[in-house]
């Protein structure tokens, strides 16, 4: 399939305003799963937005067309899932999501500092390639059922030490909880502050556990001096 350049792709996505109705102290960047969109981010925006009232949300639509349906996005094709094509593909897309994150801050008047980068599943894979790899990079990251690929060049191109969160269900039948696992270990021994939750039963999806786990870490760099 023929798919545009990286420097022709512009993202955009729906946003959503602090539910208190000031100016924003937080940003908050939710990247979906493959076969979905950024409608579908929108219902945990809003269920974050009720606990953390002065934080703006945006939920970028992936570039591509689904492969598999007539719906739905993608951050790279899923042809084919070998390890060097799976982190070739979220490499390929990896700077149209970190100008497109530094873009949203630049509109809000907020330093990268004061922002989330997370995602599901693929948007996971994407979200925390991207954030560590940021000089100027977001205040946390968060990827939920996805893994992180690169891990063997991430100690020659690690940019910045976030706090990152992640969590995976013990069950989950698409994403094996085990790559969570090995990118537990390799944060840890490049002392990146991580938290990881694994959830017991479990599948490809999101629980309240998880969820509040990710409220409480918006909260905490919201509250942070210089946050």
């Amino acid at each position: 399939m023929s798919q545009p350049t990286d420097h022709a792709i512009t993202l955009d996505g729906p946003r959503l305003a602090p539910s208190a109705g000031r100016t924003p102290r937080q940003l908050v960047v939710l990247c979906h799963g493959v076969g979905a969109d950024g409608e579908d981010m929108l219902g945990l925006a809003e269920m974050l937005a009720q606990l953390l009232p002065e934080t703006a949300f945006v939920c970028p639509h992936a570039p591509f067309p689904f492969d598999f349906a007539p719906v739905g996005r993608q951050w790279f094709p899923l042809v084919e899932l070998t390890t060097p094509q799976i982190e070739a593909g979220v490499r390929s897309m990896t700077p149209s999501l970190q100008r497109f994150f530094a873009a949203e801050c630049a509109r809000l008047g907020l330093p990268h500092r004061a922002g989330v980068l997370a995602g599901f599943s693929q948007g996971a894979m994407m979200a925390l390639f991207a954030g560590l790899r940021m000089a100027d990079a977001p205040g946390a990251l968060a990827g939920f059922s996805g893994g992180m690929p690169g891990l063997w060049s991430l100690p020659v191109e690690l940019a910045a030490r976030p706090t990152v969160l992640l969590v995976h269900g013990e069950a989950d039948e698409v994403v094996p909880p085990q790559v969570t696992r090995e990118a537990e270990r390799a944060l840890r021994a490049l002392q990146v502050p991580v938290h990881a939750l694994y959830r017991p039963g479990l599948g490809h999806t999101l629980d309240d556990e998880g969820i509040g786990a990710f409220a409480a870490l918006c909260a905490d760099l919201a509250a942070a001096p210089g946050g």
